[in-house]
């Protein structure tokens, strides 16, 4: 299964996300979930760090795991980004409940 959390301040904002684990919805390299939580993700990171120029407090990607948080000052600039991978993500969940799991951590 896939976890998502959003790191959220009390207030809700959200200032980023870790992502860990792998669906196994179908087989590696051919799991269609897998690569659209991959793929959203990374298509959100690149936009803010490549597009909006934004340096990230910390970014880590490896096999299965990615963390991804910005500066409370930055998340104005962040923040339809961020939702939007928040929506596509609780999408998914919907969508394959038992391969994707979306909570939120309190920063």
């Amino acid at each position: 299964m896939i976890r998502i959390d959003f790191l959220t301040p009390p207030d809700g904002r959200l200032l980023g996300f870790s992502i860990q684990g792998h669906a196994g919805y179908g087989e590696e390299g051919e799991d269609v979930v897998c690569a659209a939580v991959s793929s959203a993700a990374y298509l959100t990171v690149n936009t803010i760090t490549d597009i909006l120029h934004v340096t990230p407090l910390a970014l880590r990607a490896e096999d299965g795991e990615m963390f991804f948080r910005i500066e409370q000052k930055d998340e104005p600039s962040c923040r339809e980004l961020l939702a939007g991978l928040k929506l596509h993500l609780t999408q998914l969940e919907e969508q394959y409940s038992g391969y994707v799991r979306v909570e939120y951590l309190e920063v």
